[in-house]
């Protein structure tokens, strides 16, 4: 297949040949985008949280009124679900992952450090919380009964001792020596706590996936308080298959201990997973819709450009098959035509992709745009075209050459 004809062809249909090219282009910059978003959204969706997700559930316990002890009324909550058929653990805590919310504070390595090391999530819980959680501990120790303290809200204190996550104990001792170090707060400048103990995983409560968050996503500790405020969260954790049942007769138990609260929700760490990404999810396939009657406009212009042609073009394409070119020669003709067309979209939608891609890591801290999405949707632009241009193409080749070189 000669190229020049080819080019000599497209020079006369120049216009037609650029608006392929560049619906091509911004095809290809769409869909590369779109592609890297859905991957991270469906990526952040699956983060493993470090609990037993399968198996724990969360109640949102508010007082009515301000109760006279309220630590008593806590640790009466607590030991009732401790004692319910099916419970392994239970545990009262400021937040929980997959919650969107809770306390987040920085980490230094020594009290005059103006800097912070890292970025941390805040769990208040007890010597409960390492079970009622389900995660596991890789090092160290938990907390014992005598380092818990009673903490209402607003409260400032040092912590006795901490338990951090693996990611969090890497993030400040790069070496694996943090079992043992002391680390500092803004809260507690002058007098640090040691780490006793670290955990697998444990994701903060905050889910979003931009680079900023990604980076300190499991970046995590646990103070050992006894978290006593006006609304808080019972941590309840069942053997495997009680899960609904216990769901079921918790607010019952805790009902029965003091009517005189709202449980606003009690809901499994599952349905937390599904609530709190339910927008990840929604994108990924808005996305994906648009990427798919993206790529269908595409094709039906293609389609109807090439038909175009192929009618503007009967009389040399009749030319050609009497001269002897088979019908596999014009077939390929048109699907080298188109190639030509959309390898220059593809170069120029590549550009546009990355130029897409800056703004929006600068604009709303989207992750760069990785090399194989510029590979994946170059080679989706130049199949689609192939595809689309074989139906005209199979059209051109059918015509008879008398019909073809007939006046019209």
């Amino acid at each position: 297949m000669e190229i020049l004809p080819i080019l000599s062809a497209m020079r006369r249909n120049k216009v037609g040949a650029m608006l392929v090219a560049v619906q091509m282009a911004v095809t290809l910059a769409i869909l590369c985008n779109a592609l890297s978003i859905i991957e991270q959204r469906l990526a952040a969706s699956a983060r493993p949280s470090g609990t037993d997700e399968a198996n724990v559930f969360a109640i949102s316990n508010q007082w009515v009124g301000t109760p006279p002890d309220e630590s008593a009324l806590v640790e009466s909550d607590v030991t009732a679900l401790r004692a319910m058929p099916g419970v392994v653990d239970a545990t009262v805590m400021n937040s929980y992952p997959l919650t969107n919310s809770g306390s987040g504070d920085d980490a230094y390595l020594a009290p005059n450090q103006q800097k912070p090391t890292a970025h941390m999530a805040r769990y208040f819980g007890d010597e409960h919380a390492v079970a009622s959680l389900g995660l596991t501990l890789v090092a160290g120790r938990n907390f014992t009964a005598q380092e818990i303290i009673d903490r209402e809200r607003g409260d400032q204190l040092v912590p006795p001792a901490l338990i951090v996550s693996r990611a969090l104990a890497t993030a400040l001792f790069p070496k694996g020596d943090a079992l043992g170090k002391v680390i500092y707060t803004r809260g507690s400048r002058k007098e640090g706590s040691p780490i006793v103990g670290i955990v697998e995983r444990l994701q903060t409560p905050w889910v979003a996936s931009g680079p900023w968050a990604h980076a300190w996503v499991e970046n995590s500790v646990i103070e050992p308080y006894r978290y006593l405020a006006q609304s808080s969260f019972y941590l309840v954790r069942t053997q495997p298959g009680r899960l609904a049942s216990v769901m079921g007769e918790s607010g019952q138990t805790l009902f029965a201990l003091r009517p005189a609260r709202v449980l606003d929700k009690i809901q499994s760490m599952g349905e937390a997973r599904r609530n709190v990404y339910r927008d990840d999810r929604s994108l990924a396939v808005i996305l994906a819709v648009v990427c798919a009657v993206l790529l269908a406009i595409t094709a039906f212009g293609i389609v109807g450009l090439t038909s175009y042609w192929v009618a503007q073009r009967r009389r040399q394409i009749g030319i050609r098959r009497a001269l002897g070119a088979t019908r596999g020669a014009v077939v390929r003709y048109f699907q080298t035509e188109n190639l030509l067309i959309a390898t220059c979209g593809a170069v120029l939608g590549i550009a546009l992709a990355m130029t897409l891609n800056r703004l929006m890591v600068g604009s709303f801290e989207q992750q760069r745009l990785h090399a194989s999405y510029l590979l994946v949707g170059a080679v989706t632009v130049l199949l689609l075209g192939q595809l689309a241009v074989l139906w005209p193409a199979l059209r051109a080749a059918s015509t008879p050459p008398a019909l073809a070189t007939r006046s019209v």
